[in-house]
This record gives C-alpha cells, sequence and structure tokens, in this order.
C-alpha cells in the first residue's frame, strides 16, 4: 500500500488535540556484528538470564510502566492501558516479508501475554494500533508529519530516533490508540528489535530506562526478540488486578498476587523451572 502522509497527519492530529499524546523513541547502538543480519536469536535467547527475583521484576515494572521517556502532555503517574481488545494495522511501504515478520512477532506477543487481546487485521477501521513501515529517508519527515516540524526537530536533536510508537488514552487512562513508527530498509535485527520494543511500549509500559540491564526498554540493550524479563513486565500489567488509573500505591497493594499468577504463566509458556 502507498503511503499516505495525510492519513498520518490526520491520525496524530487529533491525538494532539486532545493533549493526551505520549511519545516513546527507540535510540538503536550498533547491533551485534553476528545479529545484524540474523533472523534466527535462538542462540541468544537460549543464553539469556532468566532467574529475576521479584524485587528485580517489580523494580522494573515500576521503572517502565509509570512516566515516559519523551511525554508531550497529560499526567504520567498512573497505570496506563487497553482494555478493549487490541487489533493491530499496517501501512506504508513495508514490503511483503517485513509485513510477514510483523505478522509474527505480533503473534508471539499474543502467545506470551495471558490476558492481552491482540492479534493483525485488514481492516484499518478495526485497529486501534496502526504501525507505519517507512523508509529510513522519509522517518524525519513522518516524524514531522506526526509531530509538527518545531516538536519533531526537539525529538531528532535530543534522541536520534530509529523507531517511534505514541498512544492517545482518554481521561480514565485507557489507552484508546497508537500509532508506531518503523523503518524497513535498516536490516533484520533492527526491524525485530524496533518491532517488538515499540509495539509493547505502545500497549502501555512507555517509560525508557537505563536503570534496569535486563529489559528492552533500556536503550543500551537490543534484543530481536520478546525476552523472559519484559514478559514478566507485560503481564504484570495486563493482569486483570492491574487497572488503567491505578497510582503506585495502588499497584503495590495487589502486587504480591498478581506477581504469584504472572510468574506461573511465564513460568509455564517459556518452560522454565521454578
Amino acid at each position: 500500500m502507498r503511503y499516505d502522509a495525510r492519513h498520518l497527519r490526520l491520525a496524530f492530529a487529533a491525538a494532539l488535540a486532545a493533549n493526551v499524546v505520549v511519545a516513546t523513541i527507540a535510540q538503536l547502538t550498533a547491533a551485534p556484528a553476528d545479529a545484524a543480519e540474523a533472523t534466527d536469536f535462538s542462540g541468544h535467547q537460549r543464553s539469556e538470564k532468566t532467574d529475576f527475583t521479584d524485587d528485580q521484576i517489580i523494580d522494573g515494572f515500576f521503572r517502565t510502566a509509570f512516566g515516559a521517556e519523551f511525554h508531550m502532555a497529560g499526567r504520567v503517574d498512573r497505570i496506563r492501558k487497553y482494555e478493549a481488545p487490541v487489533r493491530v494495522y499496517a501501512e506504508g511501504d513495508g514490503q511483503a516479508h517485513r509485513r510477514a515478520e510483523l505478522a509474527r512477532i505480533v503473534r508471539d506477543i499474543a502467545g506470551r501475554v495471558e490476558h492481552l487481546d491482540i492479534a493483525m487485521t485488514d481492516a484499518p477501521d478495526e485497529a486501534n494500533v496502526t504501525v507505519h513501515l517507512v523508509r529510513d529517508r522519509n522517518l524525519g519527515k513522518t516524524i514531522a508529519t506526526f509531530y509538527g516540524e518545531e516538536r519533531a526537530r526537539e525529538i531528532r536533536d535530543s534522541l536520534d530516533p530509529q523507531c517511534l510508537s505514541g498512544f492517545r488514552k482518554n481521561d480514565r487512562f485507557e489507552i484508546e490508540r497508537s500509532d508506531v513508527i518503523l523503518t524497513i530498509d535498516n536490516g533484520d535485527f533492527v526491524f525485530r528489535d524496533c518491532a517488538y520494543e515499540e509495539l509493547l511500549q505502545s500497549l502501555g509500559p512507555i517509560n525508557d530506562t537505563d536503570k534496569v540491564p535486563w529489559t528492552m526498554f533500556n536503550d543500551d540493550v537490543q534484543k530481536g526478540y520478546f525476552d523472559v524479563y519484559d514478559q514478566y513486565l507485560l503481564n504484570i500489567l495486563y493482569h486483570p488486578a492491574i487497572r488503567p488509573g491505578m497510582t503506585v500505591p495502588e499497584v503495590k497493594a495487589v502486587l504480591p498476587q498478581v506477581l504469584t499468577d504472572v510468574r506461573s504463566y511465564v513460568a509455564k509458556v517459556n518452560r522454565l523451572t521454578r
């Protein structure tokens, strides 16, 4: 499908007018030499750390679920998440293999987050997450289309993004729609790493942090797959006991049971020894 700049402009104009956009930008350092064009990440996954203490998981959750790396408006001291089923639509310059890879990533996320209903859709009107596939040379122009030239310049100067996501929430802190921008011509590793990070952050854990060494939401970490640590974070966020609008004290009150449930599910899905 031809990249439609007018559609992007209208989509984000409504969000900006509502003053509730939160954006996150992924900054990718050089990918590992043996992973730059790899499509099989099983070796990296087999060697990843999977044994985390409760405190390590909880610390990462609060650092990523509250706040925002580049927040444009609105309070950021509350839980933000989708309550409705999430339907993902891809538009833009993406070749068939990029669209197929995106669909595989969405299926992988769906299979690893217990209470998240997420799937691809071929109908743009059904989508509440739109992934815009663009060529690297058009990334700056696309960001300006969303945010305007002045804001885009601030983003480029401060963060030098490789990919970007943002969402619109309502007054109840329910996410209503998200937009993700991915470049399609920077190699397989960059595409996968960006797709996982930005799709997951568009679901709520919007804050990047350099304080947690295991999460893909750390700009110094590139994975290219949905790692166990981040599965813990997303499963906590989408547990039914974690509601949009909850504060830190409210989340802390229900975390013991939530974490018990999440540990059991993540262990089962990943065949971990508990």
